[in-house]
């Protein structure tokens, strides 16, 4: 089978011919029809993250149809259409996962392929209202921003949520979450044309973080939040406890902007507010997603769609975070 290989730290992915996987009991294997990136894939191929390994086959989202089965008890799910829950052995806890956790693409092989080995207990149907590439676009950051804006950040129908660095998938994702649940929804981004989109996606209003006043605008706009969301961190962090109401949760799951800024924490204590970290989600959480996505009939934001053999080029316009919505790999 074809996929998209990571041989070697100071080398670029490269399209290339493997073997296909063989499987044990309780596995399936997947033939993919699309795939979606994620900024891990991109951080990966930088040398960027933990636990990196040579050779790996990229991509934690996919969607395709079950072609084969490890044993006898998972022969209903051939022919499935399905899309697959990236992360594995979560744990009995459900406030956080255990030390077995792992996402799919690193250091299990991933979607970037024509087939994917999978655990069967991860497989779930697809929703019937997306396309293969639509529905490709859904798993990690429908999983990762259900858990944090209802599980995390318990928001509410008539709430007012910010969600900061609008534009890639996790963001795109939370704006039209938190709109299906009838909140209004407010966005920040450094580009006009991507908060311009927002809106079109249902945002009330947005605001340019590069303006020294962002903070006060959104404040005026506003009135406060509810939740936040944030994936960035940096300095910019630091004015987000004063856009809170009181009783705010504010919901981190990334940090691509740097580490906390020194904050105040008096405003923090006193005005009851909550900093919450968050990443990925278990099994449940994963189910409310799907059930959430199939109730409102959301359909993910789909930026650009590469063919598999492509992919390098998809993997290199994530650098440049010029995306509005997911990237998606067509298999």
């Amino acid at each position: 089978m074809k996929a998209i290989v990571l041989e070697a730290a100071d080398k670029a992915v490269i399209y290339k011919e493997v073997d296909k996987p063989t499987l044990a009991p309780g596995e399936a294997l997947v033939q993919i029809k699309a795939a979606a990136l994620n900024r891990r894939d991109y951080w990966i191929t930088i040398g960027k993250y933990a636990g990196i390994k040579y050779p790996t086959i990229l991509g934690s989202d996919g969607a395709g149809i079950v072609a084969e089965v490890g044993g006898d008890a998972d022969k209903h799910l051939i022919g499935q259409e399905v899309i697959i829950n990236p992360g594995y052995g979560w744990g009995d806890d459900p406030n956080f996962q255990s030390d077995n956790f792992r996402i799919l693409g690193l250091p299990d092989d991933g979607t970037l392929a024509e087939y994917v080995k999978v655990q069967a207990k991860y497989l779930h149907a697809k929703p019937s209202h997306l396309t293969w590439e639509q529905a490709a676009a859904l798993p990690l950051a429908g999983v990762t921003v259900y858990r944090g804006l209802f599980t995390k950040g318990k928001l509410q129908k008539g709430q007012k949520v910010l969600i900061t660095g609008v534009g890639g998938g996790t963001g795109t994702t939370a704006l039209q979450f938190a709109h299906a649940a009838g909140c209004q929804v407010f966005v920040t981004s450094g580009s006009g044309e991507k908060i311009e989109r927002a809106k079109q996606l249902g945002a009330a209003a947005g605001v340019n973080y590069k303006a020294q006043d962002w903070a006060e605008q959104l404040q005026l706009l506003s009135g406060g939040f509810d939740v936040i969301i944030d994936s960035a961190l940096g300095d910019g962090f630091a004015k987000l406890p004063d856009l809170c109401r009181p009783g705010g949760r504010i919901v981190v799951f990334g940090g691509t902007a740097g580490n906390f800024p020194p904050l105040n924490g008096r405003k923090i204590f006193w005005r009851q507010l909550q900093i919450i970290g968050t990443m990925m989600g278990n099994e449940d959480d994963f189910k409310a997603m799907v059930d959430f996505v199939n109730k409102h009939k959301i359909i993910p934001a789909v930026d650009e769609i590469y063919p598999l053999s492509n992919a390098a080029e998809a993997i290199a316009k994530m650098e440049k975070s010029t995306q509005f919505g997911k990237i998606v790999i067509t298999v």
